[in-house]
């Protein structure tokens, strides 16, 4: 059986509409399937429509959380509540396109452990969106020595891979990134990214830049080494002024400074507070991990008569 993990956060418009179409397409295709929709504390009807789908169909299973946790939180709750031989990981808002889940069925059924979803193009974005978003995975991929150049949540799994990913007990998770670590045989599938059918984006710029800044720092210890660098540039710079001044010293020349001087305490106070801060977020990270917290809480379910876990 095939689970589908939809993250859902405020797609009242598009529940009805993602799960007709998922059936559909699975049905014809003849795959057993489920549908998991992970609520993500919406604030609008996404729950009610989550449990009219559920009522009109029975392989739709839904999940509430308490609050809003996060598009990471609501897929690996996908992924600890799927029951499936498999499990697909899809987008509400039907960007992802919903046929693609049959080929990669398919690849799973040749023997393919990860079956990863690889942009073709990322359709109609603006150019600060496209170079900030090629800007993060530049980054990302050189901090984790990892290819994860138009990569996406969009990806079908083998149940060894679930029950790894499902294993790992670190909080601070980023799906992505984490599927490219655990490795396994993988393929891949081209799609070219759709527009929304219905409803409208709930990333704004401020959230992706959050989201960027959040799964780097979760994922790779690379903003830490760039410490380091700035104390081989205060190094150098150090060096440069010192032999100015004893050049100047040795050959009589009085070093009127005072500008110079403000310059470098103004420098090198940035570049200690700078290093604070990278510091003092890997030390948050490390406090939030160490309290234990579950990544998310569900509050409801629909679909299934026992209590979920």
């Amino acid at each position: 059986m095939l689970s589908v993990i939809i993250p859902s956060y405020n797609e009242e418009k598009m529940i009805p509409l993602t799960a007709a179409t998922l059936s559909g397409i699975l049905d014809e295709a003849g795959i057993e399937h489920e549908l998991l929709f992970i609520d993500d504390g919406s604030k609008d009807g996404t729950w009610q429509e989550i449990q009219n789908a559920s009522a009109a169909d029975r392989r739709v299973v839904g999940f509430h959380f308490s609050r809003n946790f996060g598009k990471e939180a609501a897929m690996f709750a996908g992924l600890e509540q799927a029951r499936g031989d498999c499990c697909a990981v899809i987008d509400c808002d039907l960007q992802h396109p919903p046929e693609k889940i049959v080929e990669m069925y398919r690849l799973w059924e040749e023997g393919y452990e990860v079956v990863e979803g690889v942009k073709a193009d990322r359709g109609e974005e603006t150019g600060l969106h496209r170079f900030a978003a090629n800007s993060f995975y530049s980054l990302i991929s050189r901090a984790t020595g990892l290819d994860m150049a138009n990569s996406s949540d969009f990806k079908l799994l083998d149940r060894k891979v679930v029950d790894t990913l499902n294993a790992m007990p670190e909080r601070n998770v980023f799906f992505r990134a984490l599927s490219f670590w655990v490795g396994f045989r993988r393929a891949t599938v081209s799609y070219r990214v759709r527009e929304r059918m219905a409803g409208e984006s709930k990333w704004s710029t401020r959230s992706l830049i959050r989201y960027a800044i959040n799964n780097i720092g979760s994922f790779s210890s690379a903003p830490l080494t760039i410490i380091t660098l700035l104390g081989v540039v205060m190094l150098c710079t150090a060096l440069i002024f010192g032999v100015v001044a004893l050049v100047q010293k040795i050959a009589g020349v009085a070093l009127g400074g005072f500008t110079t001087v403000i310059l470098l305490l103004l420098f090198v106070g940035s570049l200690i507070m700078i290093s604070l801060g990278i510091l003092g977020f890997y030390i948050a990270r490390i406090y939030e991990e160490l309290k234990g917290r579950p990544r998310y809480i569900i509050s409801r379910s629909c679909g299934r008569e026992e209590t979920v876990k």
